[in-house]
């Protein structure tokens, strides 16, 4: 499984507050560049998210790292660093610090206590995943390091990753590499994107499909009235053109259905 941490240490060490605050714009942290696409700078940054809890209940899966998670990531590493953590050490803290930061992570832990994973783990709430039960949960990303399109955050649609030859190969060589070396755990996709992106995976032999926890509504604030009806806090029958209730219901159902058979 590959690890970058500890090439990056000196960098990481030295960076300004300036650099921590604008990642994608940094030499030193450049993992890869598209330069078959003339028209648009598809970018892969480093930054601190190579940790994998061998030990996981539960994988979330975001999209990739953006600026504000790359940011929290590279701040935590260089604070590790100058404390004297081991590689190991500050690698761990920085992930863990970083991941699903921001305002979203409510959202989440709401969603994943509603369809009964906390009770699944054994554990009160989600919300001690980045806490006192950090050892059950692993978090990553579709493409593990972020990934910036003109220097701005790659929004997962424009290229598509299932589409794209470079970024098919830095899904598969990073996140599918470590996905495999997790086969009991549940895969919690945010999004049709992911959801789509680890069914590849499954299609390939790096995962399994019935690892695949499909459905929950993605939990950034923009998707707020998903979440409300999901959630049971907003009535079919007050939900925009854009909600589509009985989808939500199904997956509701689906994903119930699954973790109860997790036990």
């Amino acid at each position: 499984m590959t690890s970058l941490f500890a090439d990056f240490i000196d960098t990481i060490k030295n960076l300004t507050e300036a650099e921590i605050a604008e990642p994608q714009c940094v030499a030193a942290l450049s993992l890869h560049q598209d330069t078959s696409n003339v028209r648009r700078d598809v970018k892969m940054a480093y930054a601190p998210f190579d940790h994998v809890n061998s030990g996981a209940r539960i994988v979330i899966v975001g999209l990739t790292p953006g600026k504000q998670q790359a940011t929290n990531s590279l701040r935590a590493a260089k604070q590790a660093i100058l404390d004297g953590a081991s590689p190991t050490e500050a690698a761990e803290r920085a992930k863990v610090f970083a991941s699903f930061s921001g305002p979203m992570r409510s959202n989440l832990v709401k969603l994943m206590d509603s369809v009964g994973l906390a009770s699944s783990l054994n554990i009160r709430s989600t919300a001690t995943l980045w806490g006192e039960d950090a050892g059950l949960v692993h978090f990553t990303s579709a493409l593990r390091y972020p990934v910036f399109i003109d220097r701005k955050n790659w929004n997962g649609s424009t290229p598509d990753a299932l589409r794209s030859a470079i970024m098919l190969s830095w899904l598969e060589q990073y996140t599918g590499q470590e996905l495999s070396s997790l086969p009991k755990a549940v895969l919690v996709p945010l999004g049709p994107k992911v959801s789509a992106i680890l069914e590849h995976l499954a299609k390939i032999g790096l995962i399994k499909s019935e690892q695949i926890l499909t459905g929950l509504p993605h939990p950034a604030g923009s998707n707020a009235e998903r979440i409300k009806y999901f959630l049971g806090e907003k009535p079919a029958h007050l939900l925009s053109s854009k909600t589509n209730a009985a989808v939500l219901d199904t997956a509701r159902e689906s994903i119930l259905t699954r973790v109860r058979a997790l036990g």
